[in-house]
């Protein structure tokens, strides 16, 4: 038999950061509790600020019976001299029963003590209160809250309890609160406690009461209202995905309103606007053909007919706000991008200072501004310009109040310094990307600036020790290794791997730098995301080129993919098995008087591929493999190991040649298919 369950837990407003990061994990933690008790059926979860709501359509209304099967010593061990011996004892006190009521039974051949248990299931409206309990303790908000004298804490106070099954209100008690047969409803409409009927009438009560439970409806309502202001006034509504979801996490009946601000304040940098109003005021930017314009959006949880005085106590609330902004801009303005105080402010224990840190990424920037002259007509006066007002913002009242601006501000205040273009824009590109799949810096230029921003923070840590460890990665190293991979592939550039941290090594203290290389190698592993083996066979190559191993292994991948890859595999793992034993380093001098037939034909179409140059790796490659015929018609026709040892030298260096120009590209044996 199956019934329906509605479970309302009804809490104080809940912060919407906490309940978003882990609210998937709330409605799965729920599926593995009715899994663990037997109880497993489908149900609906929902969140409003002020309520958790689980519904089941069909819960079975009890646990089903169970049976379980105990074996215990054999029988031969059980007893000795007539009497049950500790194994027999044990194994029923294990049972729950006297030795008189155990039986035997065959297992493996071997007849054994045995014992029959049959569980009865447990009526669900006895479980509940645990699964619930149980329920509740797997939400990890982070920081929680104790009220009154209790010892127990929670996200926030619960404040009442709806758990009912079928048309019964299950006794409940969590928190000192009492379940009921009560809920509430939007508070501007009551503060009283709604009576519910039945479970059918819930939603009803809810949907009369000003509460939209379902968060995707609050989510609908709130971008139709955007279309309609859009179409009403011309204009575009930043749709903030992140400040979306938070508002529909905060409201149950939401309304979204258009307010104003003073012009003046557009003389302000947009980001410094929108910052405001989006951190503190949960506000959304509007613009009029891409320009930022003096108007905003906020989304009230009122439940009324006249918005004038909410969108007045808005606007007057905001105007402080950016009247603050203003006097930060033009302090700063005033006293101009300084790196005065960082050599104050500590980067971390065991690297010095931001100065340090600043003086440490110079060396670098010039560095590798001066291995990509030839694609950078980069200044180096100008790559250490950037690389020293790239953290002078830090110091300026905006970043002070705005940490997420840093750089961006910097950009602005450079800019009104007459600072070069390269130099400012590099200023507000240093932190890219900031993720996977996210901008990267528009130059070079640019580029050069943030690669050696991140390499020195990557060096630096790895040189005190703080390497990412499992899961954790405090300061982001992983993603900052694959920014630099990016850009290095976006700006088509080397960057070799060994060559540049064995240069850089010697600014830091003294480490172990395999386990970065390593590092890098692992990064490296996981963003291609294609067959193992071909990154494997390009690093056996001795390629640590991160430029070229993507190419390499791009191209070896394009080409094990094809249909007749498989067919030709074979006559190259032979190539490479022949030639295992082969010093590829010397000079593998082969005797053209002494070729046969067969042995001409494959060493001179040989000579005729790799004496020609290609437009990429997948272009070589396809030669290399073009060998196919001219090599089966060899292995056919020619012995390799004869006894003359001079003509089974030459044939195996004719081989091994071939080998070594696939090695030049990727080691052939480790491709595994």
């Amino acid at each position: 038999m199956k019934k329906e369950l509605l479970i309302e837990i009804g809490v104080e407003e809940l912060p919407a950061i906490p309940l978003l990061k882990i609210v998937d994990n709330i409605e799965k933690s729920w599926a593995k509790i009715l899994d663990s008790y037997g109880l497993k059926c489908d149900f609906e979860f929902f969140y409003t600020p002020r309520r958790l709501v689980l519904i089941h359509k069909d819960i079975p209304s009890k646990q089903k019976d169970s049976i379980i099967e105990n074996f215990g010593a054999p029988i031969a061990m059980a007893f000795k001299d007539g009497e049950p011996t500790k194994a027999t004892i044990g194994f029923a006190k294990k049972c729950g029963v006297e030795i008189e009521e155990l039986s035997q039974a065959t297992k493996k051949s071997k007849e054994v003590l045995y014992y029959k248990q049959e569980i009865k299931g447990k009526d669900t409206e006895l479980l509940l209160e645990d699964m619930i309990k149980e329920w509740i303790a797997s939400m990890s908000f982070g920081k929680m809250m104790r009220w009154g004298d209790r010892d127990d804490s929670f996200i926030r106070p619960i404040r009442w309890l709806q758990v009912r099954l079928g048309y019964h209100s299950v006794p409940i008690s969590i928190f000192g609160v009492e379940s009921s047969t009560h809920t509430q409803i939007h508070r501007m409409i009551s503060y009283e406690p709604k009576l519910v009927g039945a479970i059918d009438d819930y939603r009803e009560i809810l949907d009369n009461g000003g509460v939209v439970l379902e968060a995707s409806k609050r989510k609908e309502i709130i971008e139709k209202q955007f279309d309609s202001i859009e179409a009403e006034y011309g204009i575009t509504i930043e749709r903030d995905k992140s400040l979306l979801d938070e508002i529909v996490a905060i409201t149950e009946y939401p309304t979204a309103l258009i307010g104003s601000f003073d012009e003046e304040f557009l003389s302000l940098p947009p980001e410094v606007i929108i910052t405001s109003m989006k951190e503190h005021q949960r506000y959304f930017a509007v613009f009029n053909d891409d320009k930022l314009t003096n108007k905003f959006i906020v989304v009230s949880n009122s439940y009324c007919d006249d918005f004038s005085k909410i969108v007045a106590g808005n606007e007057r609330v905001l105007k402080p706000r950016l009247a603050d902004g203003m006097f930060f801009y033009k302090n700063d303005l005033d006293r101009g991008l300084s790196t005065d105080g960082l050599e104050k402010i500590q980067f971390m224990d065991g690297l010095g200072s931001l100065k340090d840190k600043i003086e440490r990424e110079e060396k670098i920037a010039t560095t590798l501004a001066n291995l990509y002259s030839d694609k950078c007509n980069c200044n180096i006066d100008d790559i250490s310009r950037a690389i020293n007002l790239a953290k002078a913002d830090l110091t300026s009242e905006m970043v002070y109040e705005f940490t997420e601006l840093q750089g961006l501000m910097g950009y602005y205040y450079a800019k009104a310094s007459n600072e070069k273009e390269s130099v400012y824009n590099a200023i507000k590109e240093q932190y890219m990307p900031l993720g996977d799949g996210t901008e990267l810096p528009s130059s070079l230029f640019s580029s050069i600036i943030s690669i050696s921003i991140k390499l020195d923070t990557l060096i630096g840590l790895f040189s005190i020790g703080k390497l990412p460890t499992g899961s954790k990665d405090p300061y982001a190293l992983r993603r900052a290794v694959n920014g630099i991979i990016r850009m290095v592939i976006e700006n088509d550039i080397e960057f070799d791997i060994d060559k540049i941290i064995d240069s850089l090594a010697p600014n830091y203290q003294s480490f172990d730098t395999n386990k970065l290389k390593e590092f890098i190698l692992e990064r490296i592993h996981k963003l291609l995301k294609s067959n193992p083996s071909l990154l494997i066979a390009v690093l056996s190559s001795s390629e640590r080129d991160i430029n070229k191993i993507f190419k390499k292994v791009g191209a070896l991948e394009s080409i094990v993919k094809s249909s007749e890859f498989e067919s030709q595999f074979s006559t190259f793992k032979r190539v490479a098995n022949i030639s295992k034993d082969i010093d590829l380093s010397s000079e593998l001098k082969v005797d053209t008087t002494l070729l046969n037939e067969s042995e001409s034909k494959l060493y001179n179409k040989f000579i005729e591929i790799t004496s020609k140059d290609y437009n990429s790796y997948k272009e070589h490659l396809e030669a290399l493999f073009s060998l196919k015929p001219y090599l089966d018609r060899y292995f056919d026709e020619v012995m390799v190991n004869v006894e003359d040892t001079s003509i089974q030298t030459n044939r195996l260096n004719t081989v091994a040649s071939i080998y070594k120009s696939f090695r030049e590209i990727a080691d052939i044996k480790e491709i595994t298919i």
